[in-house]
């Protein structure tokens, strides 16, 4: 196993008698299978929470982008931010507050307009942002510059009405933060308190953002929560960096510090810095996930981004192309999967090098497999599958597989499928066993009935590598389509339904507006524009047979879209390369040829 998944994992013993206990468990057996995971639907908790959706910064400096979208579709649920990097140095500190307060009010507002909670950086708008500053709070005993600033705040927070968690300094246990004793750093915390719980006697306070774990061993995390507990000044949410590190493990060291000095729990803790810089990708995001899950931790991902990325990109979960559009990463493409999960949680029991999260609601089970550092066949043991709603019929399943790629930290069209197939079941339980090739990928894998032969997937032009897009995500009927960079968002995602009755045809209905994709005015002509409609039950103009393209170099997942009424391929105008070109119907080119490309259509998720 790669020593950085070793290094990061710690579980010890525990781990080897899980697997143990799911290998025992299992009805079906794995094939060759290097490490074995179980999900047993019969164990089910509540509903998911998405706690593991949330990043330090990401949003640009006046919070006008990315869009909304990419917070919306991963359950986005908390920003963590206060101005760092604006003017070096910057802050109250060196008397440039009101660009950093500015960036972080608008950030602020955004984030609750998105529904997610804002946690504020105290230290960030003071200035110690880990560029050399002149001075800290408290030098020489003098205080009064600091309570100025922590006044100015207070209003500041008070007038735009919206409630924060107060973070009152980050990583004061190293020097590029807190180049300053620990005995100031409590004193900064005793007063910081006291002033925001008199302030703000409802809003939650966070600390300390040690950088590190906890540690049950005499140290700084020990030494802060015995002056904490003397001082009454216990924190509402507990809150450390796992970079790297396991927050399972990390949680029960917090719950030995926290008993054996008396403070009450569980109370909420918060990672709020989580995968460090290899860890950012789709398999240790996705472990990541399921291990504060599993811990019952809050995440935040954190950001590594210089100045000019740090505001922006949502946390180095998307990239911008030439023209500064954004794309998703792989591991965007994670936490949408699991923003997609709901219903109720069911029980996972994990291998040393993966994990999964999982739940089930009625008519689908999703299963997000997480794990890095290592490669091999995972064997996902799928038991009591009677315990589902609505999936098995006449003991079988339809099991979905997809791979999200690395892609090198490029951007990523969307997951690929690898496997569609009925399964027949044995004693309530199948196994499905996923070929990890790339330690960096990921893997879901999705139960449907097995009646449920739709599908759903992106449509990439070959000839520009842009997405079918429904144009500015209009809901109106007669909206012209087009291609536009793929970004993920659900104007791209095309739900393909078959038609009773005929094979390989389709009805091609997006995911935002539930509309159609039609020819208008069922015409035969050249040209005549493709766009969205209200489905009608056998309308020929909105149904389209898949019809296979081989060339040299193609993917088996290449297609032309041939509408049914008039025997014609949905077409890229004139062949353009340009974002927004409209989309039409043509005459197909004969399959098999290479040219022209913009009749064919990648569906990476057939």
């Amino acid at each position: 196993m790669d020593t950085k998944r070793a290094r990061r994992r710690g579980r010890g013993i525990v781990a080897l008698l899980a697997i143990a206990a799911s290998l025992a468990t299992m009805t079906t057996p794995a094939q060759a299978g290097d490490e074995s995971i179980t999900v047993n639907f019969s164990v089910a908790g509540g509903s998911p929470t998405y706690r593991a959706s949330g990043w330090i910064y990401g949003m640009t400096e006046n919070a006008a982008g990315p869009a909304d979208h990419f917070f919306r579709d991963v359950k986005f649920r908390y920003m963590r931010a206060g101005g760092a990097q604006l003017d070096s140095p910057g802050g109250w500190v060196s008397g440039k507050y009101d660009r950093r307060w500015n960036a972080t009010r608008a950030q602020m507002l955004r984030t609750r307009s998105l529904g997610g909670e804002f946690i504020l950086l105290v230290h960030d708008l003071w200035g110690a942002d880990s560029y050399p500053i002149s001075r800290f709070p408290g030098d020489n005993g003098d205080w009064t510059d600091y309570e100025n600033f922590l006044t100015r705040l207070f209003n500041d927070v008070r007038a735009t009405g919206v409630p924060v968690q107060w973070d009152l300094w980050n990583e004061p246990n190293i020097t590029p933060f807190w180049n300053r004793p620990q005995s100031q750093y409590f004193e900064l915390w005793r007063r910081t308190y006291q002033r925001v719980r008199a302030a703000f006697p409802a809003q939650l306070i966070v600390g300390p953002s040690h950088a590190g774990v906890p540690t049950t061993s005499s140290g700084w995390w020990t030494q802060y929560l015995d002056f904490v507990r003397s001082t009454n000044t216990v924190p509402d949410i507990v809150s450390w960096h796992s970079l790297p590190s396991d927050p399972v493990a990390n949680v029960a060291a917090a719950n030995t510090t926290l008993d054996s000095r008396g403070i009450p729990h569980p109370r909420p803790y918060q990672i709020n810095e989580y995968g460090g810089t290899t860890e950012q990708n789709p398999g240790d995001g996705s472990w990541y996930i399921a291990r504060l899950e599993r811990a019952g931790a809050d995440g935040l991902r954190a950001n590594w981004a210089s100045s000019g990325d740090l505001h922006n990109d949502l946390g180095n979960l998307l990239v911008r192309n030439s023209a500064g559009v954004h794309q998703p990463k792989g591991e965007w493409w994670v936490y949408r999967f699991y923003g997609s999960q709901t219903g109720q949680v069911v029980s996972v029991t994990p291998s040393p090098a993966y994990d999964a999260f999982a739940t089930k609601t009625p008519g689908v089970a999703k299963i997000l497999v997480g794990g890095g550092g290592t490669t091999g066949n995972i064997a996902v043991g799928l038991q009591r599958l009677d315990t589902t709603s609505g999936i098995v019929q006449n003991n079988q399943v339809r099991v979905i597989a997809q791979r999200i790629p690395y892609n090198g930290g490029g951007a990523v069209q969307g997951p690929i499928t690898i496997q569609n197939s009925v399964v027949t079941l044995s004693g309530n339980a199948t196994t499905v066993n996923l070929p990890h090739s790339n330690a960096d990928d990921a893997f879901t894998i999705t139960l449907l009935p097995p009646s449920d032969t739709s599908f759903q997937s992106v449509a990439v032009a070959q000839h520009s590598q842009q997405c079918l897009d429904n144009t500015n995500l209009s809901t109106a009927d007669g909206n012209r389509q087009q291609q536009f960079p793929c970004e993920g968002g659900d104007q791209q995602l095309w739900n393909f339904r078959p038609v009773s009755g005929v094979a390989n045809t389709y009805t091609v209905v997006n995911q935002q507006t539930g509309k159609c994709l039609d020819v208008n005015g069922s015409s035969t002509a050249d040209g005549a524009a493709v766009q969205q409609w209200t489905c009608a039950s056998g309308a020929l103009n909105q149904q389209f047979a898949l019809r296979k393209v081989t060339y040299s170099g193609n993917d088996p997942r290449d297609y032309q879209l041939v509408a049914r009424h008039s025997g014609k391929c949905v077409d890229v105008s004139e062949i353009s390369t340009a974002a927004r070109a409209p989309i039409h119907q043509w005459t197909c080119n004969p399959a098999g040829q290479s040219s022209p490309l913009n009749q064919t259509w990648r569906l990476w998720g057939r």
